[in-house]
């Protein structure tokens, strides 16, 4: 116990500190991300550029902190947006039953007959590149999962003993959603979340990559792998560096993911 309890402070202090360089970026980038020096191009690692420089002459450092605010923070953004339309839909679905809960069937079915992944890449497409379509992309692939997760909370839940006693006692449908189920639907909304947001970030980076994204010069970790390839061979700093720091921020977000399903016990719920 004692060690598991060192391991999630651990955890938590990690997170914390890239909560921080995350919301200090500006501050703590050297240079300015957007400025070109074509005499400085392709620079490998050195006092002057900890991290290098790209093919024009851009500092990676700064290009990388910034790009922690793009890559992560629509990240959060997209989750945030995502429980706003998924959680009230699924208490409203769950709870009503009827031809609201069918309607909403249906549509969850059509959405998650295919994998998000492709559905992102065909709605992206027909919006057209950019961040904000991306976003909308993705919440509308995202927020079905949610949506039918806290259903089958409700599901569950209100043919419990509390809620018969609610609905005896006439208590509104929206104070009985708000005030008993929403509870315990939060805990396992934000161990999903935690470990959806790994599958955001790879998703918004692998976007970016194929150009539907973040667009040029927009310092976002999927873009800048993709300025990279063509230099793999004489810089491969311009592709390891963007796809370390995705591999580690996705990595850290499924450890807390982990660890917030152990704490709400969610394995042995069955959900």
């Amino acid at each position: 116990m004692e060690r598991t309890g060192k391991k999630s402070r651990g955890l938590i202090g990690v997170i914390g500190l890239f909560t921080i360089l995350l919301a200090l970026a500006p501050i703590l980038s050297p240079y300015d991300p957007l400025q070109v020096d074509p005499g400085n191009r392709l620079q490998t690692m050195s006092s002057d550029y900890l991290l290098g420089t790209d093919h024009l002459g851009r500092d990676m450092l700064s290009r990388i902190l910034t790009g922690a605010q793009t890559t992560v923070g629509i990240s959060f953004l997209i989750m945030m947006m995502v429980m706003l339309i998924g959680v009230p839909a699924g208490l409203i679905s769950g709870y009503s039953g009827g031809l609201i809960d069918r309607i909403f069937m249906r549509i969850t079915d059509a959405v998650m007959a295919f994998p998000d992944f492709i559905v992102a890449i065909v709605l992206s497409g027909l919006l057209g590149p950019g961040m904000l379509n991306l976003m909308w992309a993705i919440v509308l692939v995202k927020w079905t999962s949610y949506a039918r997760l806290v259903r089958s909370i409700v599901l569950s839940e209100k043919q419990k003993d509390y809620m018969l006693m609610a609905e005896l006692n006439g208590v509104p449908g929206f104070r009985a959603m708000r005030k008993h189920l929403l509870p315990h639907v939060a805990g396992h909304v934000l161990v999903l979340c935690t470990l959806d947001l790994g599958k955001v970030i790879l998703m918004i980076a692998a976007l970016s990559y194929i150009g539907l994204g973040a667009q040029p010069p927009s310092p976002e970790w999927g873009a800048m792998l993709n300025d990279g390839r063509a230099y793999f061979h004489s810089a491969p700093h311009l592709m390891y560096i963007p796809g370390l720091a995705i591999i580690l921020v996705v990595l850290i977000l499924n450890l807390a993911g982990d660890k917030l399903r152990d704490h709400y016990d969610v394995k042995k719920e069955g959900v």
